[in-house]
């Protein structure tokens, strides 16, 4: 729960942001000013950049959190038991020792965004987050191509 907090959070502040800044790129525009308009431009741009990514990263976690929670439902999710440390996070050494067989169920089926999803769980596990956040990526993408083939 306290990540989705520290997230609410951060897309306030991020709104915020983008609602100021936006403020001043009008303000800039409407000086008449060569330099000044050229700097609303570009501060009318910057927040539109920050709103797509905020909106792609919000969706991501929603359909993560979606997945889980069906991957759950069907008892997909894997059961291991591994050490954890006090701040809750795994040993890596023994999240690392799981990798071969996450990554086997991968290749042995490639269309399976379950395979794909625990995947990403592990490489969170062990602290990889950029190839956490690919694995469940494509975990997405495959799911959302199941639901559509009806497959």
């Amino acid at each position: 729960m306290s990540a989705r907090i520290g997230v609410a959070v951060m897309a306030v502040l991020l709104a915020l942001y983008i609602v100021l800044v936006g403020q001043r790129a009008v303000l800039l525009l409407l000086s008449g000013d060569g330099v000044g308009i050229a700097m609303g431009v570009a501060l009318i741009t910057l927040p539109l950049i920050a709103a797509w990514a905020l909106g792609r990263e919000l969706w991501f976690g929603h359909r993560a959190t979606q997945l889980g929670r069906t991957l759950e439902a069907q008892g997909g999710l894997p059961d291991i038991d591994v050490a954890v440390r006090p701040s809750g996070r795994p040993v890596r050494d023994e999240v690392d020792a799981l990798f071969p067989d996450f990554r086997a169920d991968v290749e042995a089926h490639p269309d399976d965004w379950r395979a794909w999803y625990r995947l990403g769980l592990a490489y969170d596990g062990a602290g990889d987050r950029r190839r956490a956040r690919e694995a469940v990526r494509t975990a997405i993408r495959l799911e959302a191509d199941e639901r559509r083939g009806g497959r």
